[in-house]
């Protein structure tokens, strides 16, 4: 008892001697990244604040004495007046233009990454080749790309090689391939959010998790039987449906989806014991749910006119020229992750009869979700805010490839229009946050299971 008393005074000491040592590791780390913390809250959040409250002012002009506080006015404008036509039609070639841009990265990069497993002759050589383009910039990319798009030069001169007549296809010229009305945005949305319902629904059955597959088919069977008994109580003496599901009342529809559907994710992660996740989403859910309380969908701005907007051809040239950019970069990470995949899982696989392309498709694929996420996730964010491949390839009053980012330097720096600059630079960072905040959830919940 004295011996095992004695000890206990040195033990103290020693916890004590630690917990000392670690707080001073701990304080000094602090101060060695303090500088870092002050300059990005000052220089990053600090600007996109000041950002926020310049657009919602009316600021023209150079002198930024002469503006006053006009609310959410400038971006009401922006979705619904008749003088912003050209952001609007940014968002859909956005939209285009991520879309394409993301398949055809995560494809091409994959065939590629595909092609290097298997240990080729000269394969160092391909893979720098082809990871090469990365190092260039996205203007020199454009430059690159403009004469080789140019219709009398670059890529329509190569049947000329042998013997045959140049091709005369003008890459980046007007077009129009694919056209909608701007009023049918929000119906559209609900369209699309169902389906991803739908296809979350028959996966699940799929996988026989049938608790989960009645958790989503409830609200898709409510909002499929809504939308039918529309079209039963259908009259063609009334300009619009006037049944149950009105469809004037697509914004408040599409927004009580979004929060019933964020709802059922906190729901079901609280089910499976995920805290944080229920709290990553609680909060949009919560934020959502009072804005739908408070009438926000009622203020939807709408266009009471008809406007056409769609997909223009032009926007190919613009995507070739930013998929043969960033494919090397899907390449590297397939490739990577490829080659971190054992080879007895493989011959187990073929052993059991897989064909090679059954062992990608049902083996390597799947294995692969995480690193096509992040990938996904990377070029979305690099999409969303291109402005120098596109300011280098057709410059900034080309409206059939323009983007919200060229928006933003027209608006502010040749219009000297400060306030409506700011609140479209505003949209491309919630755009850009959408995508991105997932993506860093996903990196730190990985770091945190490791």
């Amino acid at each position: 008892m004295q011996l095992s008393a004695g000890r206990r005074p040195g033990r103290l000491s020693e916890v004590i001697d630690s917990l000392r040592h670690m707080s001073r590791d701990r304080v000094f780390a602090f101060l060695t990244i303090l500088p870092s913390i002050v300059l990005l809250a000052i220089f990053v959040y600090g600007f996109i604040g000041q950002t926020f409250l310049w657009s919602m002012t009316n600021w023209e002009g150079l002198d930024a004495s002469q503006k006053s506080y006009i609310g959410l006015e400038n971006y009401k404008n922006l979705f619904s007046t008749a003088l912003n036509y050209r952001f609007r039609q940014e968002l859909v070639n956005t939209f285009f233009f991520t879309a394409f841009f993301l398949v055809g990265c995560l494809s091409l990069g994959f065939l590629l990454a595909v092609l290097l497993d298997q240990r080729i002759r000269g394969e160092s050589f391909f893979r720098t080749v082809f990871l090469f383009p990365m190092a260039l910039s996205f203007a020199v990319t454009g430059t690159i790309w403009r004469w080789l798009l140019n219709p009398r030069g670059g890529i329509n001169q190569l049947p000329t090689i042998f013997g045959a007549d140049a091709w005369t296809f003008s890459w980046l010229n007007n077009r129009q391939a694919y056209t909608f009305n701007w009023r049918e945005v929000p119906t559209l949305t609900l369209v699309l959010i169902l389906a991803l319902f739908a296809f979350v629904l028959i996966q699940q059955i799929a996988r026989r998790h049938f608790l989960r597959a009645i958790f989503y088919g409830v609200p898709i069977t409510i909002f499929v039987a809504w939308i039918v008994s529309d079209f039963l109580t259908w009259d063609d003496a009334k300009p619009t449906m006037h049944g149950k599901f009105n469809w004037q009342d697509v914004p408040q529809y599409v927004l009580a989806t979004i929060v019933v559907g964020l709802l059922a994710v906190v729901i079901n992660r609280l089910w499976n014991g995920h805290r944080r996740g229920a709290i990553i989403f609680g909060i949009p859910a919560g934020l959502f749910l009072l804005a739908y309380v408070f009438g926000a969908a009622d203020r939807f701005p709408n266009v009471d006119y008809r406007e056409d907007f769609g997909f223009n051809l032009a926007l190919l040239g613009i995507i070739l020229a930013a998929v043969w950019q960033m494919s090397g970069y899907t390449m590297a990470m397939y490739l990577a992750g490829i080659r971190g995949i054992s080879e007895d899982l493989r011959e187990a696989a073929r052993v059991d009869g897989c064909s090679e392309i059954q062992v990608y498709t049902k083996i390597i694929l799947p294995l692969l979700r995480p690193i096509t996420l992040s990938a996904a996730i990377v070029l979305g964010h690099i999409s969303l805010k291109v402005f120098d491949l596109i300011f280098a390839m057709a410059g900034t009053d080309y409206l059939p490839v323009s983007v919200p980012g060229v928006q933003v330097y027209v608006t502010m720096f040749r219009s000297n229009k400060f306030a409506v600059g700011s609140a479209i630079a505003i949209v491309l960072l919630v755009m850009v946050a959408v995508v991105i905040i997932p993506y860093l959830a996903t990196a730190l919940r990985g770091e945190h299971e490791v």
